[in-house]
């Protein structure tokens, strides 16, 4: 039996400079799933991205998907693309152990925690305060390299690393320390200062954009405080939810996260096309 997608609409040239296209998934011409493909917003027309795929449960656990996700990938090297990510939910456990077995990499994850009503105390003699504009100004500059530099690490081309991190920081602070919904702060431990913190609030939900002990204050539990401001800070703008992202690999920010209850919504993984 062979299994094939074959497109069920033209190419897809999309507002945000993306390309997509829909397929039906068909063993000798009969259907048997879908399959949604595309390029990333985030990292251009050179990494493709598996927006959907499904196998109608008659045909599952037959290698159906598996040669589905396979002939997508050669799709994508057609659309001269050198990258494949796809993301997968955090409770889909079936899911995400297919994904790996076809060799694709853990790049991030998106954990989430809920809040109560009262917020956390912080330990006796830390403080906060606003983060000012000289020190917005270095902290803007470091975050935005480290980030830059965290997706090279993980295996996206410098050129594009950049680009995103250039990208995601106009789109997220078109107005800089000022821009609404983001909140900056500096902790302070016995009046010096031992990390920063970067907090939007999105909606119902708040997001720890970035958290850092400063270097010559790392493994005091400054981390732990940062993220107990963080919540402070999401319990006062009336949020319920606060969110973040973690690198695959960061495994003490991972520990610290899963202690103070976050739990995994979504997993992100990639895979080269070689």
């Amino acid at each position: 039996m062979t299994t094939t997608l074959r497109p069920t609409e033209p190419l897809q040239r999309n507002a945000d400079g993306t390309r997509s296209r829909r397929y039906q998934v068909c063993v000798n011409s009969r259907p048997v799933g879908s399959m949604h493909l595309g390029t990333s917003v985030a990292f251009g027309d050179r990494t493709a991205r598996i927006l959907d795929v499904r196998i109608d449960e008659p045909d599952r656990r037959r290698g159906r998907g598996t040669v589905a996700v396979l002939a997508a990938e050669e799709v994508a090297r057609s659309w001269g693309c050198r990258q494949i990510e796809t993301g997968v939910a955090g409770d889909a456990g079936d899911a995400l152990r297919f994904f790996e077995a076809l060799g694709y990499v853990h790049r991030n994850r998106g954990m989430e925690k809920p809040l109560g009503e009262v917020p956390p105390e912080l330990p006796v003699g830390s403080l906060e305060r606003p983060m000012g504009a000289a020190e917005f100004e270095a902290w803007l500059a470091y975050e935005s390299e480290a980030y830059a530099r965290v997706w090279i690490e993980r295996g996206v081309p410098e050129a594009e690393a950049y680009a995103r991190s250039r990208h995601d920081h106009e789109r997220l602070l078109p107005h800089g320390l000022a821009t609404e919904d983001m909140l900056f702060s500096v902790l302070e431990h016995e009046g010096v200062r031992v990390g920063t913190l970067w907090v939007s609030l999105q909606g119902g939900k708040a997001f720890v954009f970035d958290v850092e002990a400063d270097g010559a204050h790392r493994g005091r539990g400054h981390g732990r405080t940062l993220m107990l401001l963080a919540e402070r800070q999401a319990i006062a703008a009336g949020r319920r939810v606060l969110g973040l992202n973690v690198f695959a690999g960061n495994t003490p920010a991972e520990r610290l996260y899963e202690s103070l209850g976050y739990e995994t919504t979504r997993y992100s993984l990639y895979k080269d096309l070689l």
